[in-house]
C-alpha cells in the first residue's frame, strides 16, 4: 500500500528517468546494494517472523528493546559517543525490565512442565 502511494508522490521529489533515476544507469556497485538490502530486508523479517512463532509478540518485543540497548552501548564503547544520565538509567532499567521479564518467563514455563509430569 506505501509503494502505490509513493508511487504517484516521488516522480514530484526525484528524478525518475536520467542520471541518478530509478530508470536511469546503474553501476554494478548500486545493483550488488540494492539486491544486499533486500536479502537483508527478507532475512530480518524471516526473523521475526521465527522470533514470535517459537515464543510470543511480547518477547519480540522485549527483542527489539534489548538490540536498541546493545546498539546505545555499542555506539558508546566502539564510537565513543556520550551518554546522558538518562540514557544510562533508561539503559538500566530497560535491561532490569527484561531480566526480570525472562525470569518470569521461564519459572512460568518450569511450573507449566511440572504439571504436566504430576498429572497421570
Amino acid at each position: 500500500m506505501s509503494s502505490a502511494m509513493l508511487l504517484f508522490i516521488i516522480p514530484f521529489f526525484e528524478p525518475v528517468f536520467g542520471e541518478g533515476g530509478i530508470f536511469g544507469p546503474w553501476t554494478l556497485s548500486a545493483v550488488i546494494m540494492v539486491l544486499l538490502s533486500g536479502i537483508i530486508a527478507f532475512m530480518v523479517n524471516l526473523s521475526i517472523y521465527w522470533i514470535i512463532g517459537n515464543t510470543s509478540p511480547v518477547t519480540y518485543n522485549m527483542f527489539g528493546h534489548f538490540k536498541f540497548c546493545i546498539t546505545l552501548l555499542g555506539g558508546c564503547l566502539l564510537f565513543k559517543d556520550p551518554l546522558s544520565v538518562n540514557q544510562g538509567l533508561g539503559i538500566l532499567c530497560t535491561l532490569l525490565g527484561i531480566l526480570a521479564y525472562t525470569h518470569f518467563k521461564l519459572s512460568e514455563q518450569e511450573s507449566n512442565k511440572s504439571k504436566l509430569v504430576q498429572r497421570p
